[in-house]
């Protein structure tokens, strides 16, 4: 089983449809089960989308509705056209740069079955840049939940890390999960950062796939300065790159590999992060169903 993480940054890429094309072609030739999309967004001005929305599965009983130019969307029905169709939802989050509905999605190869969504942030004002939510899938054959995750910052004034993830852990305790649970995502905390998100996360319980892999490259996911860290340059004290871009499970899986994708060596650059794939030995489908 594969499983894929990147934050798309999507519309707002420079060359965005030779990007998206890049993201389709990679997406046809390695077939992951599960992707984990973040920042993905649509402008608010598009023309709306009345057509079918083939193998969508809505997120909110009412939210905006979805226009021609969201990223999602594009991506759904160039994989269709392909005749590698993949099933899809997506969760609009916020307002961003004043001209997008932002959010994340999440496709999989099999019918998506349940979907979850949720605030970690203590906002919840759809307007402001600092809404967060989490959006999560089951899928026909599988009795595991796959969320992707966009975290806040450390040391934010308003809405630190650490107060987003007692409201997501107190959120899972609520939905009484004793299945497992993947993480796939955007964290905004380093791995090479001692006694931030990194170490509350696994002290939590969940393992790090990058280091149950048998097989894993240097896992580094954005270099230089991206939107959101240019005035944390100094705070991590110059590191050459991050790797907040991270895949997460509650139980311990055998990994065959961890591999950063979409940073111009075997795949090229689509966004301001680069991507994660990981391989897994076992399946997680037909069992506990």
């Amino acid at each position: 089983m594969k499983l894929v993480t990147i934050n798309t940054h999507s519309l707002i890429e420079e060359n965005y449809q030779k990007k998206l094309e890049q993201f389709v072609d990679f997406t046809i030739k390695e077939k992951p089960d599960i992707i984990a999309m973040q920042e993905v967004n649509q402008s608010i001005d598009a023309p709306v989308w009345h057509m079918p929305l083939t193998g969508f599965s809505p997120s909110l009983n009412m939210m905006p509705p979805i226009r021609k130019d969201n990223h999602a969307l594009q991506a759904a029905m160039k994989l269709l056209e392909s005749r590698n169709p993949y099933y899809w939802t997506w969760l609009p989050v916020k307002l961003g740069y004043s001209k997008y509905d932002e959010g994340m999605a999440i496709f999989s190869k099999r019918p998506i079955t349940e979907v979850k969504c949720f605030y970690i942030s203590k906002f919840e004002d759809y307007n402001y840049w600092k809404t967060r939510q989490v959006l999560g899938v089951k899928v026909q054959g599988s009795s595991d939940w796959f969320y992707t995750v966009h975290m806040g910052w450390w040391d934010d004034k308003e809405d630190c890390f650490k107060e987003q993830w007692e409201r997501f852990q107190m959120q899972l305790q609520l939905d009484n999960l004793s299945y497992n649970i993947w993480l796939l995502g955007d964290f905004n905390s380093p791995a090479e950062v001692r006694m931030e998100g990194y170490d509350l996360i696994k002290n939590s319980g969940f393992n790090d796939t990058y280091f149950l892999a048998k097989e894993k490259d240097c896992g580094i996911t954005v270099e230089g300065v991206i939107d959101g860290w240019r005035d944390k340059v100094d705070d991590i004290n110059g590191l050459a790159g991050m790797r907040i871009d991270q895949i997460w499970c509650k139980h311990i899986p055998s990994v065959r590999f961890s591999k950063v994708i979409f940073n111009g060596q075997k795949t090229p650059i689509i966004s301001d992060h680069f991507g994660v794939m990981i391989e897994i030995d076992e399946s997680v489908f037909n069992k506990g169903v």
